[in-house]
């Protein structure tokens, strides 16, 4: 269709997708492992997206890939209905790591943008929308987790959260912190508003400092990495 008839989006999607998902041990890319007949990881990670387009936004979704990700480019071209798909390669030697994925991406956003990783499944209906809806208050919002398990902290990007009734304050936030005391969450979504999504990279680098803290946290029952053989 003509780029004019194109609708502005309302929120964008940075799903990164280019990485090698070597913890995850399998002959095929992580996020089209299946889990039901004919749903795969990428589908559960993707039904908080698909809810935001049954509320009534227009949702892009910026898809990060390399070329070792063609089989998941070619999945995703049954969403083509359903949001506005981008497609952005990541030179991995200039832009490395999940923060250069996402610098890839920034260029392609529009509105509040969410970071939604493909291996990750956020459990909790509405939860993605609700971290949207806080952008426009908070200017940051995580769905999170409760975690106590050192090991699973250390794989993640791991808060420190004071929640009452599902409703909390990150503060304090690291990506894969060496020490994990005194974290007591892991966030599995992010969203920012537009004026603070420069920033995003920043959630998923070890040498920076958190743009998360102070962030609001969507609490939810269970965020399941599935980036390891254990997931």
């Amino acid at each position: 269709m003509p780029a004019s008839s194109v609708p502005t989006p309302d929120v964008s999607i940075i799903l990164p997708c280019a990485g090698l998902g070597t913890r995850f041990g399998a002959p095929y890319a992580k996020e089209l492992h299946c889990l039901a007949p004919g749903v795969t990881i990428l589908d559960r990670s993707l039904e908080a997206v698909v809810e935001l387009v049954k509320s009534g936004l227009t949702v892009r979704v910026v898809v990060v890939f390399g070329t070792h990700k063609l089989d998941t480019v070619k999945y995703l071209a049954r969403y083509a209905g359903t949001f506005q798909l981008v497609f952005v390669y990541q030179d991995d030697v200039a832009e490395p790591g999940l923060d250069g994925a996402i610098r890839s991406a920034l260029p392609m956003t529009w509105g509040p943008v969410a970071l939604v990783l493909p291996d990750i499944v956020v459990s909790g209906v509405g939860s993605l929308l609700a971290a949207v809806r806080q952008t426009e208050v908070a200017g940051w919002s995580v769905v999170a987790a409760e975690e106590r398990d050192p090991g699973t902290l250390r794989q993640m990007g791991a808060l420190t959260v004071a929640a009452e009734d599902g409703v909390g304050t990150v503060e304090a936030a690291a990506e894969k912190p060496a020490d994990p005391a005194g974290f007591n969450a892991l966030w599995g979504m992010v969203a920012v508003a537009a004026d603070e999504a420069h920033r995003l990279p920043d959630v998923a680098r070890r040498d920076a400092d958190s743009p998360l803290a102070g962030a609001v946290a969507l609490m939810v029952e269970r965020i399941v990495n599935y980036n390891t053989a254990e997931g």
